[in-house]
């Protein structure tokens, strides 16, 4: 018995996990496959709309494999031939490729040339070929201010770009991160006391401009505090929108880390919005906030 989840699965988030339960559970022990698009097809659809990724592919596939417990992640690249497939075309290749017994989706599931196809197209393919489809309910989340929204990729995004990283965390059933190498920045932090670790987070979706309580996981392992820094540094004039952090202790210490710690991959974790991104007026108005900044990042860390 085989199922598979058809999706962008970007973020992969509690919706996306409860359609791999319900796929695993439909097949009582079988293997359950997630098949995807890489890249995502509004990169082909549309290009010149740059969409960033919430989870690049390589982090997809193993989220897809660590959280959802999927046997096996297909890709499939958005070619105009592909997107231009019928629904039914497109199921009679992928039954091919992947021979399934049942398909689990959700009701806004569309797919085929110009996503003429939903369920009752699936419904009616499956009756004809002989597969099943299970339909799964959306999944709701509550946000700290009390209200209700479905877990959707959409959603996530918009929470990130308010800056709203917590209620974000809600949706994808756990912190948003980065995974990104370490990059040469201005270096004007270890001028001043607070050394920070610049992210080349190229293609990547960031939060709102602002300062963030957070954690990094280092190369070795090593879990430390993380005053995160998204925007463009106003107080020292313009500049291209950056993300950086300064890793803490837990006493709030800045970490020694090396002046040449470059091209290592670090996992960024945003856990709690502090503040918007400000314009001050002296170096020592800013380094008087940002001393701030390090007792609320450790505070939200014993929290």
């Amino acid at each position: 018995m085989q199922a598979v989840v058809i999706g962008n699965f970007d973020g992969v988030h509690v919706g996306h996990r409860h359609l791999f339960h319900l796929a695993s559970q439909s097949v009582d022990g079988g293997r359950v496959v997630a098949v995807t698009f890489e890249p995502l097809p509004a990169a082909v659809l549309r290009p010149e709309r740059p969409m960033g990724r919430l989870t690049p592919a390589a982090e997809r596939r193993a989220l897809l494999r660590d959280l959802c417990r999927v046997d096996e992640v297909v890709e499939l690249e958005p070619t105009p031939e592909l997107l231009g497939r019928s629904p039914e075309e497109f199921i009679a290749d992928l039954r091919r490729r992947v021979p399934f017994d049942t398909i689990v989706e959700g009701p806004d599931f569309r797919f085929g040339k110009a996503r003429a196809g939903g369920l009752d197209t699936l419904r009616a393919l499956g009756a004809l070929h002989g597969f099943r489809v299970v339909e799964a309910a959306p999944v709701s989340v509550d946000l700290a201010d009390g209200s209700r929204v479905e877990a959707r990729s959409s959603v996530a995004r918009a929470l990130l770009a308010e800056g709203r990283v917590a209620d974000a965390a809600r949706v994808f059933g756990r912190a948003y991160e980065l995974r990104c190498h370490t990059a040469r920045g201005d270096q004007r932090g270890r001028t001043i006391g607070w050394p920070t670790a610049n992210l080349d987070a190229t293609g990547r979706i960031l939060p709102a401009d602002g300062v963030y309580a957070g954690s990094a996981t280092l190369p070795d392992g090593t879990v430390a505090l993380a005053a995160i820094s998204v925007g463009t540094k106003p107080t020292f004039g313009e500049s291209p929108r950056t993300c950086e952090a300064t890793l803490l202790a837990p006493d709030g210490r800045p970490l020694p880390l090396p002046l040449d710690w470059y091209g290592f991959e670090l996992r960024l974790r945003f856990h709690r919005w502090i503040r918007g991104m400000e314009r001050f007026a002296s170096l020592e108005a800013l380094l008087a906030r940002m001393e701030l900044d390090r007792t609320e990042v450790v505070s939200t860390e014993a929290v």
